[in-house]
């Protein structure tokens, strides 16, 4: 925990960007955030490359939400996943549970690969002032995260076979209580009619987003947004 009136270095990829790109200096007024995620008024020291801040005034750290909500999703092709990553983040996902699954076309997403979506996920909590970073896991198997369900009071499972009932019907009763939710998303290709069984199964609630078949990038977008209304 920092204390107002306490120096703090800012150093690597913060600092370049204060000094070569934001062209910040002396005394400009900046924010802070902490580990426990209070949020400090500081004043900026700019000494060639080196960079610190003066702690001021600070915020107590948001109130926890009484509800999260968690993504898995199937890793997709290309760059994908960064956009992903950045726009759950911005919508306020807590976490972020990479998978592969039947009809993955992507595979063996290595160490570098995660890495850069965990800057992803921290650039995307900068641009949108959230005080916390999506926390994002290495991938699993889609069998290992079906034992996960069982951490969440609901498992929401798009998929384009389910029921045709909307959402305004099917959604509010399921999350009305739910505290911790997990949205899980198939690749490009869609979940096998196996893998629907299975996670049916282990108690997720499949449920159809509309007529028209969604982009894998864009399913928790939705979901998301959907949550965010109710």
């Amino acid at each position: 925990m920092r204390n107002a009136g306490e120096r703090v270095a800012i150093g690597g990829a913060d600092a370049r960007k204060i000094v070569t790109v934001l062209r910040l200096r002396e005394g400009d007024a900046v924010e802070l955030i902490d580990s426990t995620g209070t949020l400090f008024e500081a004043g900026l020291h700019v000494d060639g490359n080196a960079v610190s801040a003066t702690l001021l005034s600070s915020r107590p750290a948001e109130a926890i939400a009484a509800r999260s909500i968690d993504v898995a999703q199937a890793v997709p092709k290309g760059q994908k996943m960064d956009f992903v990553i950045e726009k759950i983040s911005e919508l306020g996902a807590r976490a972020m549970l990479p998978f592969y699954s039947e009809r993955s076309v992507a595979r063996e997403a290595g160490p570098a690969k995660i890495d850069r979506w965990r800057r992803v996920a921290r650039a995307a909590a900068q641009q949108c002032g959230r005080n916390s970073i999506l926390d994002v896991s290495p991938p699993v198997a889609f069998e290992a995260l079906l034992g996960r369900f069982d951490a969440y009071d609901v498992v929401l499972f798009p998929w384009e076979l389910a029921p045709a009932e909307p959402l305004r019907v099917t959604l509010p009763p399921l999350v009305e209580s739910a505290g911790r939710i997990l949205i899980v998303v198939g690749p490009e290709g869609g979940f096998s009619h196996a893998e629907a069984d299975a996670a049916g199964a282990r108690g997720a609630h499949l449920l159809w987003l509309g007529s028209r078949i969604l982009r894998t990038e864009t399913a928790a977008m939705v979901l998301l947004s959907v949550l965010e209304y109710l």
